[in-house]
């Protein structure tokens, strides 16, 4: 069985969208999504790979299209193929009769799916646009469920599937009623619970933990009107099934484990022992931060406690895995069960809306200011760790699949501490877009909406607005960032480190002083620019124009770059890079 969409169709503009590339010329490897297809119709080639005359059923086709339009309906959204395209683009056609074709895809699975066949008749040939809606129950061809993972047909078996339809629509296992009751809620869990309360030190969290047990449970969202804890509220007041949090210390990686403990009862007193364990090894150093002098951590205990937490509230409970914190040296590592949800990747997770596996459970720990409830967790984490000058957090999936974050502390960066407590207005000293920026100019030496983009997981767009913020913060009384000299009117902007930010960041800036860095540098502007000036190159690298002119002409000699003219003199002559020039120039013409 399968549902079908109301309103707008994305799947249909999807469609639309991979042909119109293709009508353009595009080959269907660069078109292809986990969700439209581009195929040729099976058993159309003869000896030496010659195309047969078409035919109005085709039982070879039949049988492969099943295959994949059941796929593509246990994945989420459905999906689509186009039938008569060779995988180099070229128009094949088909004489299939799509009434003949969509009756014997639903008979071959069995009679679950139902797909939608329309004729598309091109300059070229005669296609098929072979559509199948998202099945809410899982569809079979040949005993086997599949999905699509990227462009590729996988198994994958029903308890899977069934996980992954529960979470698009949003069930919430961790509101259900548990078997546990009022009666079974630990003291010390109710304690550790008014604790954590106390430290948010705000007048709602004071007041929460002043009220009585059945009260607090009950405010916390744990606990329902027959008395029945949900399972959020057994987890965090009771017990976790198997051991919830795995905490392994070591100094050295691949060193023994100089402390262990798995913690078994109520969450809550499990996530309170990790925190204790983790302050416990956690140094500090004493920076002096213009007339202030004061301590910080190597691990931010704030960044260090989102890692953990979220590896509680967003894992997969069903898993009898515990989720992993391991503390080494100065890093941690937190790798819980269950792997990304509602469309989070590493590449989108500080800007995607949150998705929240257990959604109780969740709402809870950010009542108990366990978390943050806005959704911006990741963003505190990342801007935690980037104020002392340390790398932002890693996020990836491993195969299980887990979810790791890793969080790289370390020796806190005074020069950085010092340059952040000086930035005004105030609040942009926890602008996680700000920090990003200025992170990026420090790897690269300069950004612009389109490379910082990535960067900030934003849109070039966003990342125009992010930058335009940047120009109007200052440290120390100067400006954050400045404008590339040399830049053209009709050229979009490009920024630098301000000559402030420079010097107050100098250490940091030491591996853009080298003569590979510098040529690498005015390279990767060229490339990404499609285009340089000495104005430019003397600007990012802060150096002379005489010098630069030599190292321009050096690199054209080279062949990495190319001169906009044969005159290397006179008003806006610049270079391009090498790539660049020879794909606009024009081709040669028959004698």
């Amino acid at each position: 069985m399968a549902i079908g969409l109301l309103g707008p169709d994305p799947l249909e503009q999807q469609v639309r969208y991979a042909l119109s590339r293709w009508e353009q010329g595009e080959s269907p490897d660069r078109i292809e999504t986990a969700q439209v297809d581009f195929k040729e119709e099976p058993g159309r080639r003869g000896p030496g790979g010659k195309v047969l005359a078409g035919n109005r059923e085709n039982e070879v086709a039949a049988g492969y299209l099943a295959g994949e339009m059941a796929c593509l309906s246990n994945t989420p959204g459905g999906g689509a193929v186009i039938l008569g395209v060779a995988d180099d683009g070229l128009a094949i056609g088909t004489h299939l009769d799509p009434e003949w074709l969509r009756h014997r895809i639903y008979q071959l699975t069995d009679r679950m799916l139902t797909v939608v066949v329309k004729v598309l008749r091109t300059d070229q040939t005669r296609l098929l646009v072979v559509t199948a809606p998202p099945a809410i129950e899982p569809i079979r061809y040949q005993g086997k469920i599949r999905w699509r993972v990227d462009d590729n047909c996988v198994e994958v078996d029903p308890a899977t599937w069934h996980d992954r339809q529960m979470r698009l629509r949003k069930f919430d296992w961790s509101v259900l009623p548990s078997g546990h009751t009022l009666g079974d809620v630990s003291p010390a869990a109710l304690e550790a619970a008014r604790s954590y309360l106390r430290e948010g030190e705000r007048a709602d969290a004071t007041d929460l933990a002043r009220a009585s047990d059945e009260d607090l449970v009950r405010r916390l969202g744990l606990v329902d009107g027959q008395g029945r804890l949900t399972n959020a509220g057994s987890l965090l007041l009771v017990e976790t099934p198997d051991i919830g949090i795995d905490y392994i210390r070591r100094e050295i990686p691949g060193g023994d484990s100089i402390n262990r403990y798995g913690g078994t009862g109520p969450l809550l007193i499990q996530i309170a022992r990790v925190e204790q364990l983790c302050q416990a090894a956690n140094r500090t150093e004493h920076v002096a931060s213009g007339f202030s002098h004061r301590q910080v951590l190597y691990l931010p205990s704030r960044a260090a406690r989102e890692a953990i937490v979220n590896g509680v509230a967003h894992r997969d409970w069903h898993a009898h895995q515990p989720t992993t914190v391991e503390h080494v040296g100065n890093q941690l590592s937190v790798t819980s069960p269950g792997g990304f949800i509602g469309g989070v990747t590493p590449e989108n997770i500080i800007t995607h809306p949150p998705e929240p596996r257990n959604r109780s459970l969740a709402e809870a720990m950010a009542m108990l200011h366990l978390a943050e409830r806005e959704g911006i967790g990741v963003d505190r984490m990342t801007a935690d760790m980037l104020v002392i000058g340390r790398p932002p957090p890693a996020f990836s999936e491993i195969e299980g699949p887990y979810v790791r974050v890793t969080l790289f502390g370390g020796e806190p960066d005074s020069a950085m501490v010092g340059f952040v407590d000086a930035i005004e207005p105030q609040p942009s000293r926890s602008d996680v877009d700000l920090l990003l920026i200025v992170e990026h100019m420090i790897r690269h030496g300069w950004a612009d909406a389109n490379t910082v983009a990535t960067t900030l997981q934003r849109s070039p767009a966003e990342s125009v607005f992010a930058l335009s913020n940047a120009m109007a913060t200052t440290s120390s009384g100067h400006p954050i960032i400045a404008l590339v000299e040399g830049v053209p009117a009709d050229q979009p902007p490009a920024y630098r480190l301000s000559e402030n930010s420079r010097k107050a960041l100098s250490q940091r800036l030491v591996h853009l002083d080298t003569s590979d860095s510098r040529e690498a540098l005015i390279l990767d502007w060229a490339q990404k620019r499609g285009r340089i000036s000495s104005t430019e190159a003397a600007d990012l690298i802060r150096l002379s124009k005489p010098y630069v002119g030599r190292l321009l002409t050096e690199l054209a000699r080279d062949g990495h770059l190319t001169q906009s003219r044969k005159q290397r003199k006179g008003r806006g002559f610049h270079y391009l890079p090498t790539s660049f020039a020879e794909e606009t120039k024009e081709p040669s013409r028959p004698a």
